[in-house]
């Protein structure tokens, strides 16, 4: 029983992520004819500022792996994100527990000290 509610319940986290990428539509042309992406981010906003500003700017790097899409290169910053999340998860956890484990070993050498 219990591996079947495991089961489920990875089966409804990968529903819950992918069915809203399938579920988004595509945003009509603006009037300068241009059709918008839908998961650009500050990245694209702040290339185009630079654009705007100086012209004949030149970045310094290339990417080393370019995302085949913009939906790819927003999954691999969540995996990123939720990766980074999992390591402060972790961080946090074993140091409460830590110390609740440091401070139960004082607490039983102050009451194991004790004379009767």
């Amino acid at each position: 029983m219990k591996g079947h509610r495991n089961l489920l319940l990875i089966v409804a986290v990968a529903l819950l992520t992918a069915l809203p990428l399938w579920q988004i539509q595509r945003p009509e042309a603006g009037p300068d004819g241009k059709v918008a992406a839908i998961f650009t981010g500050a990245d694209e906003k702040a290339k185009a500022l630079v654009g705007e500003i100086a012209p004949t700017y030149r970045p310094w790097f290339e990417p080393l792996m370019e995302p085949a899409s913009g939906e790819v290169a927003a999954l691999l910053f969540a995996l990123q994100a939720a990766i980074g999340a999992g390591f402060i998860g972790y961080y946090l956890g074993v140091s409460l527990t830590r110390e609740k484990m440091q401070r139960a070993a004082k607490e039983k050498a102050a009451t194991d000290d004790t004379p009767c």
